[in-house]
């Protein structure tokens, strides 16, 4: 059971995998895209993952649609499709993924017990207005944060420090979650207070940053936070 977090000002949500699901776009496609949509998918999410941190290190950012529609590219040629239409396509739903569906009713439990909520994310705001406001979720968060603010992606601390400046509120008053083990420990090794949503069962990752505990989904977390 996880244990209750008290003292908390702000729920803060990364978006990818955590509210929207990222394997949305290819499963609408599927019956087009045939029997190597999960792969597709998959290869799409760990190469953008990766461009990102590289990205980062190498001092070259560019926003998330780049990235996103870069990562796409070379996982299409991965799997062996070659149909610009199809990746035009593929490009277009990432914009409307699915919201999983405990999270609007999550997010209206955290505002009715006046807790501040916003998405802390790598998306660009472009694309996270379009992801917003697809799942209808905008009224109950008080902010979207995009590392566009500062030009660098997660895990690196001043996305991180995004949160605290907009709230004017200490590192642990912030509750994190991500179902990104490595944007867990990375929020964790900033100062946050992370509870890990393993939707998928990972194994745990070995890197610096405490996470308090860890849940299969965002269902009970409402009645884990206390302010």
């Amino acid at each position: 059971m996880a244990e209750p977090v008290s003292g908390i000002k702000a729920c803060v949500f990364d978006a990818y995998g955590t509210l929207f699901d990222v394997n949305s776009a290819a499963a609408r496609l599927a019956p087009e895209l045939g029997e190597n949509w999960l792969r597709l998918a998959e290869t799409w999410r760990s190469r953008q993952l990766q461009y990102t941190w590289l990205r980062s290190l190498m001092g070259a950012h560019a926003d998330f649609e780049r990235v996103t529609r870069e990562a796409l590219d070379i996982a299409l040629e991965t799997v062996g499709i070659a149909n610009p239409v199809l990746a035009d396509r593929l490009m277009a739903l990432y914009f409307h993924l699915d919201a999983y569906p405990e999270v609007p009713a999550v997010l209206r439990a955290l505002k009715a017990r006046e807790l501040h909520t916003a998405i802390l994310s790598n998306g660009s705001p472009r694309m996270l207005a379009a992801a917003v406001g697809n799942a209808g979720i905008a009224p109950d968060l008080d902010a979207v944060l995009s590392v566009e603010a500062v030009g660098v992606y997660k895990p690196h601390p001043s996305v991180y420090a995004l949160a605290t400046g907009h709230f004017g509120i200490a590192k642990d008053e912030v509750l994190f979650l991500s179902s990104n083990g490595w944007d867990a420990h990375g929020a964790a090794h900033f100062g946050f207070r992370v509870v890990w949503i393993n939707r998928f069962r990972q194994p745990v990752e070995r890197l610096p940053g405490r996470v308090l505990s860890t849940l299969d989904d965002l269902s009970a977390l409402p009645g884990l936070v206390h302010p």
